[in-house]
């Protein structure tokens, strides 16, 4: 028998679960207390207004087939349909909460980022508690750079629904972002806990783990991945590229060949009608297409392998960026050096096999780890390399040394490679040295600090075209004495045309990667644990331009 207190505590619960849309159960719980007390005014009052509750969302709200049919279309891709019919269904039903969150989604998946957060953000006007929202918000704000505000998205997810997977995983990329790896680590840890069969929540500690220097740790989780998810070619690259780093060079360029099915080089691959070089055909009587297909700085890089190719085949076609044929093209004499061109690819009939630069190493892997290193092999232009010597000698005394601290492409993971121009004090306080900029973007305001801060003039040639004339950035690092740089494209060049190249490398290797690295003799790393300062590279570096100055002065005195 219902007692007053019984009575109110159903009340509220109906109320309650009519906020939540949980109509059935208020229903009945009303209906319940009508049997009993059957002039109860609330329960009456309560019933009434559940009725009008679910009259008003049957017309405010679209046909359950009609989301159903958005639903179908979204997990077929077809995202472009999806927003434009969302977009018209929104003005008919604006309190539909369901529709603003596939249009979000959608948007954010076709690059509409204001779309997708205007729609995500009136998701959670609707429906404050929907925890998802938040999570699809993150990866729109994530994408957008604002890893703070991704941030508290992910932790409001995680309040509303504490064993929100997603939000986790989702937390984790953008701690990673953040270069918070340590914290990146335990969200993906939390991630994996709360579902072990994630696959790319182990991809994503593997890259943690990686970017921690902790390589075996990486391929451990790479290999999870992979076991759950055996076609996710991301996965499979990232393994090749971890592999490299512990000697395991076959079996690291193996799984590297997996990169042609990831979201980023997919739509770089080339359509020939002429079958892929497998590295075993004789190229004897056989001309050979290769083509360029990532930045500048692999193509300098690669390029060091292509005596090797040359020497196997007949004829030797290298289709590159445009700015770079002037320099291969005298490089490489008996290569024929043209501008890439996608345009005609599948009615070519001008070469008989074709290879991607970056594929070079793994069929030359045996020759290249007997005998991994070449002296120069890009060829500038001699009498410009006289005429920056001549400039040179006009600024200062010798040593020259060519300095490049940072990428154009910046993000907070990155900066972990590049350390601030404050950091390299040991090298640029080095008395008696001429420093010579080889930094192509954004560098004039750290050439001013460096200049108030250490009293040290890095020179720098506004007449020089750093980015587009490589040809004459190539004949201005032949003509320095040494170069000094983080991994950026500089270093590629000046190792090519056999200048000492010192590089500060973030993150100790156990193999020099031969992806990222040229096969030159000129070519040094100076490795830093990832836990220490640069201090101790820039030192061991600083040692090294001393031993260049007392060489020069024991030549002058030769001399």
């Amino acid at each position: 028998m219902l007692t007053k207190l019984s009575v109110d505590e159903a009340l509220m619960k109906a109320k309650f679960h009519a906020k939540k849309g949980e109509f059935v159960e208020a229903q009945k719980l009303y209906e319940g207390i009508l049997i009993k007390f059957s002039h109860n005014k609330r329960a009456q009052q309560g019933l009434a207004d559940l009725n009008n509750i679910k009259q008003k969302n049957v017309t405010n709200n679209p046909p359950q087939e009609v989301i159903d049919q958005l639903i179908n279309l979204y997990k077929q891709n077809q995202l472009e349909v999806v927003v434009k019919i969302a977009q018209a269904l929104t003005k008919q039903y604006p309190e539909t909460f369901m529709l603003w969150n596939i249009l979000g989604t959608s948007a954010a998946q076709i690059d509409m980022p204001d779309q997708a957060i205007i729609a995500l953000k009136k998701v959670i006007s609707l429906k404050p508690d929907y925890a998802d929202v938040y999570v699809n918000l993150a990866v729109v704000l994530k994408q957008q750079k604002k890893l703070d505000e991704a941030i508290e998205a992910c932790n409001k997810a995680v309040l509303l629904k504490p064993d929100n997977t997603n939000a986790y995983y989702n937390m984790g990329n953008v701690l990673k972002d953040q270069g918070k790896l340590d914290e990146a680590v335990e969200a993906y840890d939390k991630a994996i806990s709360l579902n072990p069969n994630h696959a790319l929540a182990h991809n994503n500690i593997g890259n943690a783990l990686k970017d921690q220097g902790k390589i075996e740790s990486s391929i451990e989780a790479y290999k999870k991945s992979i076991s759950l998810n055996p076609d996710y070619p991301e996965t499979h690259k990232n393994l090749g590229l971890a592999l490299l780093q512990t000697c395991r060079i076959k079996e690291g360029l193996d799984e590297y060949e997996w990169r042609w099915q990831t979201e980023k080089l997919l739509p770089l691959q080339r359509h020939f009608s002429k079958p892929m070089w497998d590295g075993k055909a004789n190229l004897k009587d056989k001309t050979i297409l290769l083509w360029c297909e990532q930045g500048i700085g692999d193509t300098m890089n690669w390029s060091s392998c292509l005596p090797r190719l040359t020497s196997r085949a007949k004829h030797v076609i290298l289709e590159c960026q445009k700015k770079l044929v002037p320099l291969l093209s005298r490089s490489f004499p008996n290569v024929e050096v043209k501008v890439q061109d996608r345009s005609l690819d599948t009615d070519r009939d001008d070469f008989d096999l074709h290879l991607p630069m970056g594929s070079l190493y793994k069929h030359f892997i045996d020759e290249i780890i007997e005998n991994d290193k070449v002296d120069a092999y890009l060829v500038p232009v001699p009498a410009r390399v006289k005429f920056w010597r001549r400039r040179l000698k006009s600024l200062g005394k010798a040593p020259y040394i060519g300095v490049c601290w940072k990428s154009s492409v910046v993000s907070a993971y990155r900066l972990q490679h590049y350390p601030p121009i404050s950091d390299w004090s040991a090298v640029l306080k080095t008395p008696d040295v001429t420093f010579i900029n080889l930094q192509y973007t954004d560098y004039a305001d750290d050439i001013v600090k460096v200049k108030d801060e250490f009293g040290v003039t890095i020179h720098n040639f506004d007449d020089l075209d750093q980015y587009d004339d490589i040809d004459d950035v190539a004949a201005l690092c032949a003509a320095l004495d040494m170069v000094v740089s983080t991994k950026v494209t500089p270093p590629m060049i000046s190792a090519g045309v056999g200048t000492t190249t010192m590089v500060a490398n973030w993150r100790q290797s156990n193999f020099n990667n031969i992806l990222n690295n040229p096969l030159s003799t000129s070519f040094k790393m100076i490795h830093r644990d990832t836990s220490e300062p640069w201090d101790k590279v820039f030192k061991l570096i600083e040692e090294h331009i001393s031993i260049l100055k007392n060489k020069i002065l024991y030549t002058k005195k030769d001399t």
